[in-house]
């Protein structure tokens, strides 16, 4: 890679493959003439998309596509020239510096898992999420969605993993709180699995706050909610529905007003309606974070949009530039309990 970031992108991977991955990728690499964009897919398809030639854009043949409705792991071994299955490999033979993907999220996680591996030391890899707070700083979701069969010990690491991301990304957040998600504030509630995870987190040295509640994820109580995938996809799915639903009804709401209201709303609330919609828009985030790979990988939604890639690609060019991994191995070696860590 002769010191440049190289950023391996599916372009067949989400609802709008080839056209959204293409031209984000497009964008990223025009903005960027620094990074080499290899787009991997089906080449006769990409090049239908591509608006013209960039020198730091090539092309990686894959024949085969792991759709959205394929299961996870079974895609993975069967269609090995799959833009997923390839990327994959990529990112082991550190061929590319990160994967990104808005494809299909279950073989996204089994692919790196399988191919690149995990950090020394780390059991199961964590999505990560930033939300938007209230408090106008962002705060992270892990887990939310890689692992269902969650022990203690990887709540503990997820927490470690969003401390150290945290610490590398936003500049000024030296001691960020972690909290983790339960049914009460109270010490002690909760399943066995979240009180032996909570005990683990107070003795390992992190910022550790205790028990924080659904309704404080976004009035940014914390700067870190930890939870299981199973929860955590749960929290992610409800939170995009109720982004919607807030714009919808309120757009719906002026809609259905009489005409002095339309124009006062399109006067006096247009401005504040279009900086709401941005601050809870996913595309303005890039995609979720799968931590604990060795390499970085990014995961976006499956409805993401040619925006939305762009700054997937882009948060992947931070994360390698602030070398996020090489900073997790450190911190591991700074807990102050024993993990184990058997991959």
């Amino acid at each position: 890679m002769a010191g440049r970031i190289v950023i391996g992108l599916d372009a067949m991977g989400g609802d709008f493959a080839p056209s959204e991955p293409v031209r984000g990728g497009y964008m990223a690499a025009k903005e960027n003439p620094d990074i080499d964009l290899i787009l991997i897919g089906r080449e006769e398809e990409i090049k239908k998309y591509l608006p013209s030639d960039l020198p730091n854009i090539r092309i990686c043949h894959a024949s085969e596509v792991i759709s959205m409705e394929d299961p996870p792991a079974l895609s993975v071994r069967r269609k090995k020239d799959s833009s997923i299955s390839v990327g994959a490999e990529l990112l082991k033979k550190k061929e590319i510096s990160a994967f990104v993907s808005v494809g299909n999220t279950g073989a996204v996680v089994s692919a790196a898992t399988l191919k690149a591996r995990l950090l020394p030391g780390i059991e199961r890899p964590g999505l990560a999420v930033v939300f938007p707070t209230m408090k106008g700083t962002p705060v992270i979701v892990i887990d939310v969605g890689a692992n269902i069969d969650t022990k203690p010990t990887h709540l503990l690491q997820y927490g470690l993993m969003a401390t150290v991301y945290c610490r590398a990304m936003w500049d000024g957040v030296d001691d960020p709180k972690v909290g983790i998600l339960n049914i009460g504030e109270e010490e002690g509630k909760g399943i066995s699995t979240y009180k032996e995870a909570a005990s683990l987190l107070k003795q390992s040295g992190l910022n550790f706050v205790g028990n924080v509640e659904g309704k404080d994820i976004f009035k940014g109580v914390v700067d870190i909610v930890v939870m299981d995938g199973f929860v955590g996809n749960a929290v992610l799915k409800v939170s995009e529905g109720a982004a919607e639903a807030v714009v919808k009804l309120l757009k719906q709401e002026i809609y259905e007003s009489s005409w002095w209201t339309k124009i006062g709303a399109i006067l006096f609330l247009l401005p504040a309606y279009k900086r709401l919609k941005k601050k809870i828009d996913y595309s303005e985030y890039g995609g979720a974070l799968l931590l604990g790979i060795n390499g970085v990988c990014i995961i976006g939604h499956g409805r993401s949009n040619a925006r939305a890639v762009r700054n997937a690609i882009m948060v992947a060019v931070k994360e390698i530039k602030r070398k996020v991994n090489d900073r997790i191995l450190k911190e591991l070696g700074n807990l102050k309990v024993n993990i184990g860590g058997e991959n």
